[in-house]
C-alpha cells in the first residue's frame, strides 16, 4: 500500500492509516484508473475511426470504378453488336435491355416493399395483447378486491 501524506505534510505508513483515510485514497486511485481508462479508449477509439474513414473511402472509390466498368462493358455490347449490325442498332438495343432490366428490377422491389408493408409484425401484436391481458387481469382484481 501506499503512504499518505497528510494535509499537514506528515507521511504515514498505509498499515497506520484510518479507513476513512484508506477509501478517499482508493477512490482517488479509482478515479484516477477510470480517467486513463476513458483516455486509452479515446485513443483507440480515434485510431479505429481513422481505419474506418480510410478504409469507406477506399470503398467508394472502388464503386467508381465499377461503376466506370459498368459503362465500359456496355460500350464494349454496343460495339460486339456493331460487328454484326448497324451501330445505332446496336446502341438502341443494348439501351432497350438495360431499361428492360431496370424494369424488371423495379418491379421485383416493389413486390418485395409490398410484402415487407403488408401485415403488421407479429410481435406488435403479442406486445398489444400482452398489455390489454394485465390491463384486464388488474381490472379484475381490483373489482374482487
Amino acid at each position: 500500500m501506499a503512504d499518505v501524506r497528510k494535509p499537514d505534510g506528515v507521511v504515514r505508513p498505509a498499515g497506520e492509516q484510518s479507513t476513512a483515510e484508506l477509501v478517499h485514497l482508493a477512490s482517488e486511485q479509482v478515479s484516477r484508473l477510470v480517467r486513463s481508462e476513458i483516455a486509452l479508449a479515446k485513443l483507440e477509439l480515434s485510431e479505429k475511426g481513422k481505419h474506418a474513414g480510410i478504409g469507406i473511402g477506399m470503398f467508394g472509390g472502388a464503386g467508381v470504378f465499377a461503376f466506370y466498368g459498368v459503362g465500359a462493358g456496355i460500350a464494349t455490347a454496343i460495339i460486339a453488336l456493331a460487328l454484326v449490325l448497324d451501330l445505332w442498332l446496336s446502341a438502341l438495343i443494348v439501351t432497350a435491355a438495360l431499361f428492360l432490366l431496370a424494369g424488371l428490377l423495379a418491379l421485383i422491389g416493389k413486390v418485395q416493399v409490398s410484402k415487407a408493408t403488408k401485415n403488421p409484425p407479429t410481435a406488435t401484436e403479442s406486445v398489444k395483447a400482452d398489455v390489454d391481458e394485465v390491463k384486464h387481469a388488474v381490472a379484475r382484481e381490483r373489482n374482487h378486491a
